[in-house]
């Protein structure tokens, strides 16, 4: 992967710059029909202190941010956000102005300017965790969440088949999926909606509350959760209820802290765009030794119905987040605790595999930043979740970190849109003088990768499948003969696969157009940075005179 690349980006807003809130929990989501178009969430209060909180927005493909207020309910507890089609955006939250009351919004299409659109209140709501597809026309989303409102804590899903035209409710409806709940459920319940109508809900079922021991338990809809009993298409053998039990009653670190951050409900599961048949989930557990919170990923590749064992593991981590590129490519994003001497830092990996961990996968650090009880005002210190999008065959990923400047952190380099001293380590106000004190910011990271299909030819010389393009022309680019290769013996999850052939093809076609967006992307990168040394190149001629 010699051609890959990273950029990472401080999120917060040059005139935000004397900003020094925990600004932790962030959520990404790109827009699928204009990838330049982002949307990022964290516990950011609106600077004016006005009732509407804000987003994150980027429309330069995450190279600038700024503060949109859209959020109803004041300074934001949880949000997840994710586009639809025609630059819809929804989220679930829960509102700061009422405790556990959660909306559904939409702003269709998204507008920076106004309020978004309450379509569902419901009290005694805890984490919405927002997923979303568009098959037929029809934008599918699934807003996990944990209910309260009638017992105990209940893992369902808010779900409609039509949420983008319709008038609130917009054909949402509340499903209790847990067939197995005696106790509780943790807060993240997790969905994964693929476009042929397959939705997989990863959930943690309580066993015991003292010390809490709990289920890893998978559920799966086949038709978008639009029939007589949703989520209840996959049956565990061993009990004859739906939902499969991965792991069965595993230590769960409930409320437990490592390096200020609480554990006990991470989770996460993600399906392959290209085939749902394939399904990853990781969770975190306290099964080993030394270790407050241990993550674990494991696949299946018959839709949930057998799964493989640990096929990596990381202690004393949190924050897991799956996502799947369409060339199969299997991203892991995690938050690390280490030790440095006698202090703790955080590490933000991403590992990177294409085999499914049948080979040492990449691992990328994003950052290594320190632990510092000044920045730790609150639950959670960096967050109860980051996040990781793949789109196309890139990876895109929002974490939260400790913002001193310091280049030494960010092993592949860091851009921050706020005033900072990276000389001296010191972050500095609007006015580009006064100090001003280290906090908790969320970070953007893209990863993506040049001339992709030669590393793919090292990797697999044999049974390759081969496209020729001759005469193409593309605006004021002409390509003479364009050959592309695409293999997938070198990929386990395909090798078997009765789709294969038919991926394939499908993939080497795509990757003639994949080839022309990165080529754009690469350009506009560029400018971005040569314009970037400009400015800094004329700053400095200023501060000289």
């Amino acid at each position: 992967m010699s051609n890959r690349r990273v950029h990472v980006v401080n999120m917060i807003p040059k005139s935000m710059s004397g900003e020094t809130n925990q600004d932790s929990e962030p959520q990404l989501t790109i827009n699928p029909e204009n990838h330049r178009m982002m949307v990022g969430t964290a516990f950011t209060p609106d600077p004016g202190g006005g009732p509407l909180g804000p987003v994150f927005a980027s429309f330069d493909g995450g190279n600038t941010w700024t503060l949109d207020l859209i959020v109803p309910g004041g300074e934001p507890n949880d949000q997840s956000v994710r586009f639809g089609s025609g630059s819809a955006l929804y989220a679930g939250v829960l509102r700061g102005d009422h405790f556990l009351r959660m909306n559904v919004l939409r702003s269709a299409p998204y507008s920076g300017s106004s309020a978004m659109q309450t379509v569902v209140q419901r009290d005694t709501i805890d984490q919405p965790y927002v997923a979303a597809t568009h098959s037929h026309g029809r934008d599918r989303v699934f807003v996990g969440n944990n209910d309260a409102s009638s017992g105990p804590y209940r893992g369902s899903v808010e779900h409609s088949a039509d949420a983008r035209n319709a008038p609130p409710p917009a054909g949402f409806s509340q499903n209790v999926i847990d067939p197995r709940l005696t106790i509780r459920d943790s807060p993240s319940i997790r969905p994964a909606p693929h476009h042929d109508g397959t939705v997989y809900v990863a959930y943690f079922s309580w066993r015991t509350g003292g010390p809490v021991h709990a289920d890893i338990v998978v559920a799966r809809d086949d038709h978008f959760g639009t029939g007589a009993a949703p989520f209840t298409d996959l049956i565990d053998p061993n009990d004859g209820l739906s939902g499969f039990r991965v792991a069965l009653s595993v230590p769960i670190p409930w409320f437990f802290y490592v390096a200020n951050e609480r554990l006990g409900s991470c989770l996460s599961i993600a399906v392959h765009p290209e085939n749902s048949d394939i399904v990853y989930l990781a969770w975190g557990d306290g099964s080993y030794p030394g270790s407050q919170q241990t993550l674990h990923v494991r696949r299946s590749l018959d839709r949930g119905v057998t799964w493989s064992g640990d096929l990596f593991t990381a202690p004393n981590a949190t924050n897991a987040s799956l996502a799947i590129t369409r060339n199969g490519k299997v991203g892991f994003l995690y938050q690390q605790a280490v030790t440095s001497g006698a202090a703790q830092r955080w590490e933000t990996h991403v590992q990177i595999t294409r085999n499914g961990w049948a080979t040492p996968a990449e691992d990328i650090v994003l950052a290594n930043t320190p632990v510092d009880n000044a920045t730790y005002t609150y639950d959670p210190y960096i967050g109860d979740y980051a996040d990781l999008q793949a789109v196309g065959n890139e990876f895109h990923g929002i974490f939260c970190a400790h913002n001193v400047p310091n280049m030494g952190n960010f092993p592949h380099g860091v851009h921050y849109q706020r005033n900072a001293d990276f000389a001296a380590n010191q972050l500095l106000d609007v006015n580009g003088i006064t100090p001003v004190a280290n906090s908790i910011d969320p970070f953007y990271a893209h990863i993506w990768w040049h001339e992709e299909e030669e590393e793919e030819e090292e990797c697999c010389p044999e049974g390759v499948g081969r496209l020729i393009v001759r005469g193409l022309r593309y605006e004021r680019l002409e390509i003479d003969e364009l050959e592309l290769e695409s293999c997938c013996c070198c990929d386990e999850e395909h090798r078997h696969d009765e789709h294969s052939h038919r991926f394939r093809r499908g993939h080497m076609v795509r990757r003639l157009g994949e080839r022309l967006e990165h080529l754009g992307k690469h350009l506009l990168h560029e400018a971005h940075e040569h314009e970037h040394h400009e400015n800094e190149h004329e700053h400095h001629k200023h501060h000289k005179h």
